[in-house]
């Protein structure tokens, strides 16, 4: 029988952390509170990139560590995103109600946004059942979308005047972004992990790139800057993968 790591414990309960986050951040969305729930999510992100710290820095892994942390993700970058889009398109029609007066088109239009949950959950299962993906991902991965979901509250509550606030409380543009970012999910589109091998600029070119336009987008557009940044990863990712292509051509 295989001795069980004393530190077992450790990964494991900050993996709950994250889920109870994404499962506050679900309570507070529907309270209106979307601020709070933006927040919430990013506590979760947090927890989940300490978890998988905490297992490799004291070698506590174990398969319900892994089935755990993904149920985790499922709520808080699966299902808050979604409510968090569910309540900015529902919002945009508060005279209507979801269950006496809603006609088929506007029950369409208010529960799309939870294509982000049913994604989430394809992209997770697929994302356990891929041997590719050890030291990067193909599509995009669950935190980095429910972080640009989190971060649009930040840019209604500070910067509400401001033209990008004015795009994200278009209800067109909620749900073909919802379809979108759904669709990157479960793609093939080679995005790099933001893990070091080593502190070698040359091993890490992209890395640093991408940390360095990290920093300007926050230092100017603070937490509103988050989505600026996950658009930039993505960006970053796609043309990363179009010079490899093109180097091994």
């Amino acid at each position: 029988m295989t001795k069980r790591n004393k530190f077992w414990w450790l990964p494991n309960t900050i993996t709950s952390f994250n889920a109870l986050s994404g499962s506050l951040s679900v309570v507070f969305a529907f309270e209106g509170n979307l601020v709070l729930a933006g927040l919430l999510i990013l506590v979760a992100a947090v927890f989940d990139f300490l978890d998988g710290m905490s297992a490799r820095l004291l070698q506590a892994y174990s398969d319900m560590g892994k089935e755990l942390d993904s149920l985790a993700d499922m709520i808080s970058f699966g299902l808050a995103p979604a409510v968090i889009a569910h309540v900015m398109v529902r919002s945009q029609y508060p005279e209507i109600n979801l269950l006496m007066d809603a006609n088929y088109l506007q029950l369409l239009i208010l529960l799309f946004p939870f294509i982000i949950t049913v994604f989430s959950a394809l992209r997770l299962a697929k994302f356990n059942i891929d041997t590719r993906q050890t030291e990067s991902f193909i599509g995009l991965n669950t935190p980095s979308n429910a972080m640009i979901w989190a971060s649009f509250p930040f840019v209604l509550s500070f910067n509400a005047d401001s033209f990008f606030a004015g795009i994200i409380t278009n209800v067109p543009f909620l749900l073909v972004f919802s379809l979108v970012m759904s669709l990157l999910l479960v793609s093939e589109i080679p995005m790099f992990s933001l893990k070091f091998k080593s502190l070698k600029a040359a091993d890490n070119k992209t890395r640093f790139i991408f940390l360095i336009g990290c920093l300007a987008l926050l230092g100017v557009f603070q937490l509103a800057g988050i989505s600026l940044v996950i658009l930039w990863y993505i960006v970053l990712s796609v043309c990363e993968g179009l010079v490899c292509r093109k180097g091994n051509n």
